[in-house]
């Protein structure tokens, strides 16, 4: 067992789903990095900071880097977003294609700091 799941097996019902659901996702597009904490938040690490994620009482963020988002803005338009975070309701489905591309995007920058 790792710290990632210790932090998952936090939460029950929905969001557990949610957080294996986005550690999936994570994992099948960045099969290179590796798992840590950081910030308190489980966190993928590939050449650096890949993304975060973490659950709070209404969504779960995600946490891409400034430069996950602002490629993506337009993508992103129906989602409450800042600089450096996405919430996604956990009443809605996660976007799987939005979120695998943005970690795709996410491992092609961080691969050329290699």
């Amino acid at each position: 067992m790792n710290a990632i799941d210790g932090y998952i097996d936090q939460f029950t019902g929905d969001k557990r789903k949610k957080l294996e659901e986005i550690r999936a996702l994570i994992r099948e597009n960045a099969p290179e990095a590796s798992e840590k904490i950081s910030w308190n938040m489980p966190t993928f690490f590939l050449n650096g900071n890949l993304v975060h994620f973490a659950m709070n009482k209404a969504h779960l963020g995600f946490y891409p880097t400034p430069s996950g988002i602002e490629h993506f803005e337009k993508e992103l338009k129906d989602y409450r977003h800042s600089r450096g975070a996405i919430q996604f309701p956990l009443d809605k489905p996660l976007p799987k294609d939005l979120i695998a591309a943005i970690v795709q995007f996410r491992v092609a920058e961080n691969t050329k700091k290699k």
